[in-house]
């Protein structure tokens, strides 16, 4: 063969062998290819389905029903009502400014809320609805929805808004609720997604804000198809929420808007309590507010009102209030100076309205002094003195174990917020917290309930159920309603003559001719109350004013004045209820508090307006125009009204 010949047939063969090899490239990438197709069509075929159906597909929560908060009897403080509200929609109005002029004539808009509905436009997308006007009537509405052709871009839509039908009564123990806010989302962990829902509305204080979990609820789901810029065009399915559970007060809707009312013009607190079982049955802050302001939106005028206020309407005083117990921590002191064994509360000590004590003068309230005293006269008559010599045989040690016994210096587990412990001082706590160390003057001036003694409404409730049934009673807000209302409660232990003997003296206090309370004494058979007063000074009387010649408190100027306090329990002789009343800067509790003790006390062992016969004759004709003129202020209606017994 030729050798140019043999050179076409090596030339073909490595042409082919190239061609082969080049062939087997292309197949094994073809087949890697119908590989890889047949892969994603057949294994892989529902996630790329989903990817696809995501872009076109959305799911949308939807905001659950809040539960309902109800008094023990089944009223509601705090629901949900229609809302009927109207939303635009930017990119289908087209003039914002024409339409929002001609909704303005339709329904009520002011300047602000018309500014506010254009920043909020302007923040979001042109295809989220923004919500320019809410809590309309239906006429407004209707009026709305006839004129829908001239009005683009702007949809009438109905939900559920938070509603508080009590308004003022119950303000301070059901709090409101209020949207959503940065600082909520930063305070949790792993937020419900719920939470993210524009608009969506959560607990802020009291009830609703402790009970949120149980009255929130869980959200539904909608989904939507939309286009390609996220516009919804129609819905396709729907599941709805899961409503929040329902929550069941201890308290009594009917004595706490008696107790509210009859706090009138006072900044004060009042605590009812049921000594069996510890269930609150009234807790009332005076004054109160309007929650549903707070869910509406409250302007800054009205809220500054409310902050600025002297008597405080946005504290709850009946938990955060701490105040001395002035008189009233006497049983405290007494109890402490039996259980140490420096008294048997027959002896009787020498009251010549004051004492020495470490070159310092402490004055007794009664400036000619009360003469010979035993406990129960003393208890009676708020005799000081003998409580400053009681003080200094047992001292501070004792008193504080048995102010805690008694439940003083608590905070208790309440689902309400800024729920306080006050003070009950001792050595440690002054070391720690004044660098100083504790003085046999600090014990004279704690065993009267000053000095650095505080103490809430609400725990010195506590004490005086404590008192009346030498049980460990503890405060209860929330009941399970098929619950039994009785609770087993341990014993404190004090010995029976050593109550005895502190009830007689509360029994004095009220029903002697001699008690500081004995002007507010009831009358009705069965019904008779052992209380209380106590008078705690806000400024100290300096030895100046003193000598002077000091000057009547209502001369004084009302933040100056002495705070007044009254605790009483009844009947006496079976007790039922526990009261206390602590009415700020009332002057003294004899004058201010234990009238309020008294009449809330009737209320509620009447489940009605307190009966005329129960008050003493000469005074049944003032306390007549003076129902009178609460009942014609009662808010509430007829069937929450107490009625007349």
């Amino acid at each position: 063969m030729k050798r140019s010949d043999r050179d076409k047939e090596l030339s073909r063969r490595t042409i082919s062998r190239r061609a082969l090899l080049l062939g087997a490239v292309q197949l094994g990438f073809a087949g890697t290819l119908l590989w890889r197709l047949r892969d994603m069509q057949l294994n892989q075929s529902e996630q790329f389905r989903l990817l696809a159906e995501e872009n076109r597909i959305n799911l949308r929560l939807l905001p659950p029903i809040r539960g309902l908060i109800l008094d023990r009897n089944g009223v509601i403080l705090a629901g949900n009502e229609q809302n009927y509200r109207v939303v635009i929609k930017r990119d289908d109005a087209g003039d914002i400014d024409l339409v929002l002029s001609r909704l303005a004539r339709l329904i009520p808009l002011s300047e602000e809320d018309i500014e506010r509905a254009r920043r909020d436009m302007l923040r979001n997308r042109p295809f989220v609805p923004v919500t320019v006007a809410e809590r309309l009537s239906w006429e407004e509405i209707s009026r709305v929805a006839a004129n829908a052709p001239a009005l683009p871009g702007v949809t009438p839509e109905m939900g559920m808004s938070r509603a508080y039908p009590l308004r003022e009564d119950t303000a301070h123990v059901v709090g409101y609720v209020g949207p959503v806010s940065e600082r909520d989302l930063e305070a949790l962990e792993s937020p419900d997604p719920v939470l993210f829902i524009p608009r969506f509305q959560i607990g802020k204080s009291g009830v609703e804000r402790m009970a949120e979990d149980r009255l929130r609820g869980r959200a539904g789901s909608q989904r939507v198809e939309v286009n390609s810029v996220g516009r919804v065009m129609r819905e396709l399915d729907r599941v709805e929420g899961t409503p929040g559970a329902n929550v069941h007060l201890t308290i009594d809707a009917r004595l706490q808007n008696y107790a509210l009312e009859r706090l009138h013009g006072h900044s004060a607190a009042a605590v009812v309590m049921d000594v069996k079982n510890g269930d609150i049955l009234a807790l009332a802050s005076g004054p109160s507010f309007d929650p549903n302001l707070f869910v509406r939106g409250i302007s800054s005028t009205n809220f500054n009102e409310l902050l600025n206020n002297d008597y405080r309407p946005l504290v709850n005083k009946t938990v955060q209030g701490m105040y001395p117990p002035g008189s009233t921590f006497k049983m405290v002191t007494a109890l402490a100076a039996l259980e140490a064994g420096v008294t048997n509360g027959q002896e009787t000590v020498f009251c010549p309205g004051h004492m020495d004590v470490s070159g310092n003068r402490f004055h007794c309230w009664k400036r000619g002094g009360h003469g010979r005293v035993g406990l129960v006269s003393a208890l009676a008559e708020s005799c000081d003195v003998y409580f400053y010599e009681m003080s200094q045989r047992c001292g501070i040690d004792k008193i504080n174990e048995m102010s805690t016994r008694l439940g003083l210096g608590m905070r208790y587990d309440l689902p309400i917020t800024s729920v306080a412990g006050g003070l009950n001082p001792t050595r440690e706590w002054k070391r720690n917290n004044r660098n100083a160390e504790w003085r046999i003057g600090d014990t004279v001036n704690a065993s009267i309930g000053q000095g650095f003694v505080l103490t809430t409404p609400l725990q010195l409730a506590v004490m005086t159920a404590r008192l009346a049934t030498n049980s460990a009673v503890l405060p209860r807000l929330v009941r399970d309603p098929l619950e039994r209302s009785e609770r087993e409660l341990a014993s404190l232990d004090l010995r029976p003559e050593w109550l005895r003997m502190i009830r007689q003296g509360m029994d004095q206090t009220v029903n002697d001719r001699r008690g500081t309370a004995y002007s507010s004494r009831i009358v009705a058979d069965g019904q008779l109350m052992a209380g209380k007063t106590g008078t705690s000074q806000v400024f100290s009387i300096t030895r100046a004013e003193r000598e002077a010649g000091v000057r009547r408190q209502e001369q004084l100027p009302w933040n100056r004045r002495n705070h007044a306090l009254f605790v009483n329990y009844a009947p006496h002789d079976a007790p039922r209820i526990a009261v206390s009343v602590v009415v700020e800067h009332g002057g003294g509790g004899s004058s201010a508090a234990a009238p309020i003790g008294r009449d809330i006390t009737l209320a509620a062992l009447n489940d009605a307006l307190p009966p005329l016969s129960a008050y003493p004759a000469p005074q049944r004709n003032r306390i007549q125009y003076e129902q009178d003129e609460m009942h014609e202020r009662l808010r509430r209606p007829e069937d929450l009204r107490l009625s007349r017994a």
